[in-house]
């Protein structure tokens, strides 16, 4: 295990609606209470940054983002990592770089339409203070060269670091394409990322570089143990290359030496293209590995069947040894040459279409089925040539086919059209990025049968529909084919059918365009086939127009109302405190913490993903996070004995009261006076079902109820002193001891926190004075009451610290002074509320709205543009916008 290899970040995929099948149902649903267990789910299993793409047709992807971002922002255990936002469309980017409220990436933005629109683009995101990952990809296409991938990434950071961009906050994705796919052209690929990387870490200082790490193995898709030996190879490699960061899930990644020897080396053959017939070696040998299985020992009892099943298993298998005698006897037993095209071979790439459909074939195989398809048909030919010479016709039909304008991807497409030509269609391929225009003047001039149209971003949709309604204007009459991997049936048929007339035919998967396009052009059964496909796209698009839109922003009396219905009947929230007095704590033992510091935080500070104990037994990370314990055990010992660090901290009790949205805490027990006022944030977003719109306020009891509750504050640090042990290790250039002291100052930092809270409950205050929790439970805060802090989520408002450090008088007690921003120094410090009513919880206040920010500034006494510059992370709406509503 290598330290690059430990330090690697993975970027966790699921929250992707293109990406994961059950993600996509549960926001087209509009479940996004669901939605946001899967984004829990990607941090717990040890995502370090999670992507999020809402890049579906069916949706207002605008909209999606902007709700599911504002919910994350609500729920502190996810947005407590990083939030990469995923699309192919600028306006939807944008409008998630509006609701996450800390440092976010944008993937992604590139070159393809020029200089002026990336720095523009890059502008807003340096705006926005978030990073970004830049494709390799210019305005002539995708780089798939090292040389193109190289000159791309050198380009695009001369342009951003010149422009004021900073180059740490620059992620490039030089491209990770397939390998394996049967065409020579491919094999390569994994190669050129490996040494293009290596190439941009050294001349593009502090960058980082990503990639989908799956696109490697596509190949083999429905092979799991085959895809993640690749994946694991590939990172093996990559890492050592400088690769930081990637989209692939750690939880399906083979442990790289405990890959089966042959195995592994068929791989790395494959990844680092060391020989011509790597393909066909791996693809042999994932035959032993399809459903755990052994391969099959070589069978010839298939040459007994009758020729047309025959045919059929050599295209399936892809055996090409006896295609040519097999399809001169059927030829023989056949009316017309063209007859046996018609039939068993077409029988045969159905069945192929079928099991790669469902995930039993892989892409190669597909390759092969249509080189056995050539040679069948190119023994065919002469024959066939022969009945053309005599007026026996030509061609089946002819397709113009063509990858969508601003499209690069045309593997898919280029499968289709070797399978259609193989089944004597003429196809005439435009090729990548492909305008309307061409498309359709081509359709014209050629005197085509149908027009196919192929994409795998989602912009390519649009365009789709473009061309639809352009074919519309032009009064086409045309048959319409769609293909590629992000469109879908729903999406034809809600969108693209309805901007045309003609037929509109969405086609599953690349060796299923055979069928269709044969049907298309036949006389018998075309229009059989047309109506039936447009009642089917009929009752799907009046399904789904009848479907509710989601959540919008509520105003803030809305959301008052909506508040929790707490019963005050039986008092009020916590008894009064047994010490009411302001409680110092002065150099606290540090023996006395350990046992309450929560070690996940730890590791993810040095980028281990994963949740502590199970990560020391992972096996990728769990050799590198062993002895990174044992180093920290050691250190904390030391610590500890030698008094290098200094524990202090303050708390105190007030007797408290709600009024409103506000907290107003007494001077004394006759409640007459004030003596400060904290001032809380509501939900805003549109709460389903019983959910409500909560604010800390909630949580204690009201002045109109007549009762005596109280709040609680507290200050606590571990960075006394610490500034002197940093000296030594500084002046020993010792920065992973510096790092490890600092990090361990801060769990003890945290661990000071929890114990005061825990002596509080039981204690100071008093009101659960019998809890009898483990350590466990402590640490997954099992117990009652919370500690909300400023500036995170319950209470995003930093600018309240002041206000708390000055009853605490928190500088004077524990040497911890804030500075012009509200931060804490010492960096080791942990400052927050003391709340104990037993519905109390945490929950993340989102966006907000503009009537409550005018009411928090009122409440506030501070003008609405510097509570706008506070809270911008939470504005859910832009500041200018105020001033423009209507009535």
């Amino acid at each position: 295990m290598t330290q690059k290899t430990a330090q690697f970040i993975n970027i966790g995929e699921r929250t992707n609606v293109t990406g994961s099948a059950r993600f996509n149902k549960l926001i087209l649903n509009g479940d996004y209470d669901t939605a946001l267990e899967v984004a829990r789910s990607q941090v717990e299993n040890g995502a370090q940054i999670i992507d999020i793409n809402m890049d579906e047709g069916m949706l207002d992807s605008q909209q999606a983002m902007t709700i599911f971002l504002n919910l994350i922002a609500t729920e502190p255990d996810i947005a407590r990592v990083p939030i990469m936002i995923d699309s192919s469309k600028w306006a939807i980017i944008e409008a998630g770089l509006k609701c996450v409220p800390g440092k976010a990436i944008v993937n992604s933005i590139s070159l393809k339409e020029g200089e002026a629109p990336f720095l523009e683009q890059s502008r807003t995101i340096r705006r926005f203070g978030a990073a970004t990952v830049v494709m390799a990809f210019d305005e002539d296409g995708q780089a798939d060269s090292i040389e193109r991938k190289v000159a791309i990434c050198e380009r695009s950071y001369k342009l951003l670091t010149e422009d004021g961009f900073p180059p740490e906050d620059i992620i490039f994705d030089p491209n990770i394409f397939a390998v394996a796919t049967g065409i020579e052209e491919h094999n390569p690929y994994a190669r050129y990322f490996i040494e293009a990387t290596k190439i941009i870490k050294q001349r593009c200082p502090h960058a980082r570089i990503s990639g989908g790490v799956s696109n490697v193995s596509f190949s083999f898709r429905g092979n799991d143990r085959v895809r993640e030996a690749m994946h694991s190879v590939f990172l093996y490699h990559a890492i050592a290359a400088g690769m930081d960061m990637g989209i692939v899930n750690a939880g399906q990644l083979a442990v790289y030496d405990q890959i089966e020897p042959e195995l592994r080396e068929c791989v790395e053959d494959v990844i680092l293209d060391r020989r011509p017939d790597a393909t066909d070696r791996l693809l042999e040998m994932a035959e032993r590995y399809k459903g755990g299985g052994l391969r099959r020992e070589e069978d010839l009892s298939w040459r007994d069947v009758a020729v047309e099943k025959r045919l059929e298993y050599a295209l399936v298998k892809g055996i090409d040894k006896f295609v040519v005698e097999d399809t001169e006897e059927a030829r023989q037993k056949a009316s017309r040459p063209i007859d046996v095209i018609e039939g068993p071979l077409m029988d045969g790439m159905n069945v192929v279409g079928d099991l790669f459909g469902s995930g039993k074939m892989f892409l190669p195989q597909v390759v092969k089925s249509a080189r056995v398809m050539k040679k069948a048909v190119a023994h065919l030919l002469p024959y066939i040539e022969a009945e053309k010479a005599e007026g026996a016709g030509g061609p089946k039909g002819r397709i113009v086919m063509a990858t969508v304008k601003g499209d690069v991807h045309d593997i898919g497409k280029n499968i289709v059209a070797v399978v259609l030509q193989c089944n004597n269609f003429e196809v005439i391929d435009l090729g990548v990025m492909v305008p309307w225009q061409t498309i359709l003047e081509t359709a014209r001039e050629q005197k085509v049968d149908m027009i196919g149209l192929s994409g795998l971003i989602t912009p390519s949709l649009d365009e789709m529909v473009t061309v639809a309604e352009e074919m519309q204007r032009q009064h086409f009459k045309l048959p319409l084919l769609i293909g590629g991997a992000t469109t879908s049936k729903m999406h034809t048929a809600v969108k693209i059918a309805p901007a045309y007339d003609g037929p509109v035919v969405h086609v599953l998967d690349a060796s299923r365009s055979v069928g269709v396009a044969g049907t298309l052009v036949s006389d018998q059964h075309k229009q059989r086939f047309v109506d039936e496909t447009k009642s089917s796209y009929d009752s799907m698009r009046e399904k789904r127009l009848a479907r509710p839109q989601v959540d919008r922003l509520i105003s803030l009396a809305q959301a008052r109302d909506n508040a929790p219905a707490l019963d005050w009947s039986n008092g009020p929230s916590a008894p009064k405190p047994r010490r009411p007095e302001r409680i110092v704590l002065d150099n606290y033992p540090l023996g006395d913490l350990v046992e309450r510091i929560d070690w996940t935080p730890f590791f993810r500070t040095w980028e281990l993903a994963g949740t502590y104990p199970a990560l020391l037994k992972d096996a990728i990370i769990g050799e590198t996070a062993r002895n990174l314990f044992d180093d920290a055990k050691k250190m904390l010992a030391r610590i500890i004995d030698e008094h290098w660090v200094e524990a202090r901290g303050v708390c105190a009790f007030w007797p408290a009261n709600a009024d409103g949205d506000d907290v107003i805490l007494w001077h004394d027990e006759s409640r007459t006076k004030e003596r400060a006022r904290v001032h809380f944030l509501r939900q805003q977003q549109q709460k389903r079902g019983e959910r409500s719109n909560d604010c800390l306020a909630d949580f204690i009891a009201p002045v109109s109820t007549g009762l005596c509750d109280y709040i609680g504050g507290f200050a606590v640090t571990a960075g006394g002193r610490i500034e002197e042990k940093l000296a030594e290790f500084k002046a020993a250039h010792d920065d992973y001891a510096s790092i490890m002291l600092k990090s361990l100052a801060d769990r003890l930092a945290e661990a000071f926190a929890e114990r005061l809270h825990e002596k509080v409950r039981t204690e100071f205050w008093g009101y659960a004075p019998d809890e009898a929790l483990s350590n466990e439970q402590i640490i997954k805060e099992g117990y009652r009451g919370i500690r909300p802090a400023p500036g995170y989520p319950a209470c995003p408002d930093h600018s309240e610290k002041p206000a708390l450090f000055a009853l605490l008088d928190a500088e004077k007690a524990t040497g911890i002074h804030l500075t012009e921003s509200f931060a804490m120094l010492p960096a080791s410090s942990v400052s927050g509320y003391y709340l104990a009513h037993p519905e109390s919880h945490y929950f993340g206040i989102g966006k907000i709205g503009p009537d409550q920010v005018e009411d928090y500034a009122n409440r506030r006494g501070v003008e609405i543009a510097r509570i706008e510059k506070w809270l911008s992370p939470n504005l859910g709406y832009e500041p200018a916008a105020r001033f423009k509503k209507t009535g």
